[in-house]
C-alpha cells in the first residue's frame, strides 16, 4: 500500500474512533447544487430563518488553512462553492473537515450567501461525511484522458469530466423519445429471450454458454431480429424492442461485445414506410433533447429536417461516376 492510500486508512480509523460511521447513511437532500444558484436571491432572503438548505455530493477541491476554509462541493447537477468556519461548526466538528480528503463525498446542512468576490457560497452549519474515499482522484491538472481507463472505470469519468454526465442524460431521453414516438404510434414494447438454441438474425460470432438443467449449449443473441419477425407472426402487427445484443469479435472505442440494439417491425407496411419511422424517430429526439433539428458535427451543420433518399447504386454513381446497374456482367462489375 503507497502512502497516500495509508493516510487515507489512518483518516478513516480517525474518523472510526471519534465514533463517526464512514459509509453507509441516509441523507436527505433539499437542494441540488445548481438549484442553489439559480435560486440564489430567494435562498439568501431566506438566510436568516430557522429553514437550512441541505446539499450533498463529492469533494473536489479543498482550499484554506487555519479556522477558515473553502471547498469545492459536486454533485449530479454541477459545482458549488461551501465554506467551513471554525466558529460556527465547533472544535470538534471542525476536527472532523481537518480529517476530509478530496473525494470524499459529505451532506452539508446550511445558509447560502455571497463571498465578498461575489461566489454564491453555503456556509457549513454541520455535516456529515456519508462516505469516506479510500482512493485519491486522478491528478486535476491532467484530469483522465486515457482511453482505456474512462471506459473500464466509467465512474471515474464521470467524476473527472463532468461533460460526460450531459451523454448520459442525453442518452437517457433520447431512449424515451424514441419510446414515447412508437408507442404513439400503436407500437408495442416487448422484451424477447436473450439465450437462444441457434445464433440468428445476424452475421456474427455468438457468445456460447451451457444450460446445466437441459444438459446443451445455447447462445446469447447477436441480434433481436428472430423473436420480432416471430411476434408479427403471432399478429402483433408492430412491434419493436430495445434490447441488449452480444458480439463474440473484434472490440475497439466503437464496438463493443454487448450493445444495445433497436429493432422496429410492422406489418402491411414497405421499406418507405420504414423510412417515415427513422426520419420520425430522429427528428422527434432532436427536437425533444436539444430543441433544434440543426446540428454541429465534426465543424459540419447538419439539418436533420433536410433528409436526402437516395438508393445506394445512384450515391455511388453521384459520388464516383460509376453505374453498376449499368453492368451486364460480373466481369463488367469487378473491372
Amino acid at each position: 500500500m503507497n502512502e497516500l492510500l495509508k493516510v487515507r486508512r489512518d483518516k478513516l480509523a480517525a474518523f472510526e474512533a471519534k465514533g463517526v460511521a464512514p459509509f453507509g447513511h441516509r441523507f436527505e437532500v433539499s437542494h441540488h447544487a445548481n438549484e442553489v444558484l439559480e435560486q440564489f436571491e430567494h435562498l439568501e432572503g431566506e438566510a436568516e430563518s430557522e429553514e437550512e438548505i441541505t446539499i450533498a455530493g463529492r469533494l473536489m477541491a479543498i482550499r484554506g488553512h487555519g479556522k477558515a476554509s473553502f471547498s469545492v462541493l459536486m454533485d449530479r447537477s454541477g459545482r458549488i462553492q461551501i465554506y467551513f468556519k471554525l466558529d460556527v461548526l465547533g472544535e470538534e466538528k471542525y476536527s472532523q473537515f481537518k480529517l476530509l480528503d478530496i473525494g470524499d463525498i459529505i451532506g452539508v446542512k446550511g445558509r447560502v450567501f455571497r463571498t465578498r468576490r461575489g461566489e454564491i457560497t453555503v456556509r457549513v452549519d454541520d455535516f456529515d461525511l456519508l462516505s469516506k474515499s479510500l482512493r485519491p482522484l486522478p491528478e486535476k491538472f491532467h484530469g483522465l484522458t486515457d482511453t482505456e481507463i474512462r471506459y473500464r472505470q466509467r465512474y471515474v469519468d464521470l467524476i473527472m469530466n463532468p461533460e460526460v454526465m450531459n451523454t448520459f442524460v442525453a442518452r437517457t431521453n433520447i431512449m424515451k423519445s424514441i419510446r414515447d414516438y412508437l408507442d404513439e404510434r400503436d407500437f408495442l414494447e416487448v422484451e424477447t429471450p436473450v439465450l437462444g438454441t441457434i445464433a440468428g438474425g445476424a452475421a456474427a460470432r455468438p457468445f456460447i454458454t451451457h444450460h446445466n438443467t437441459l444438459d446443451i449449449d445455447m447462445y446469447l443473441r447477436i441480434a433481436t431480429e428472430l423473436n420480432l419477425k416471430r411476434l408479427i407472426v403471432g399478429g402483433m402487427e408492430r412491434v419493436y424492442e430495445m434490447g441488449r445484443v452480444f458480439r463474440n469479435e473484434g472490440m475497439d472505442v466503437r464496438h463493443n461485445p454487448e450493445f444495445t440494439s433497436i429493432e422496429i417491425y410492422q406489418a402491411y407496411a414497405d421499406y418507405r414506410d420504414l423510412m417515415d419511422i427513422t426520419e420520425g424517430i430522429v427528428l422527434n429526439a432532436a427536437q425533444k433533447v436539444l430543441g433544434t433539428t440543426v446540428i454541429n458535427y465534426q465543424g459540419t451543420e447538419i439539418d436533420l429536417a433536410k433528409v436526402k433518399r437516395i438508393s445506394m447504386n445512384d450515391a455511388v454513381k453521384e459520388a464516383t461516376g460509376k453505374d453498376f446497374l449499368s453492368c451486364q456482367t460480373v466481369e463488367e462489375a469487378r473491372a
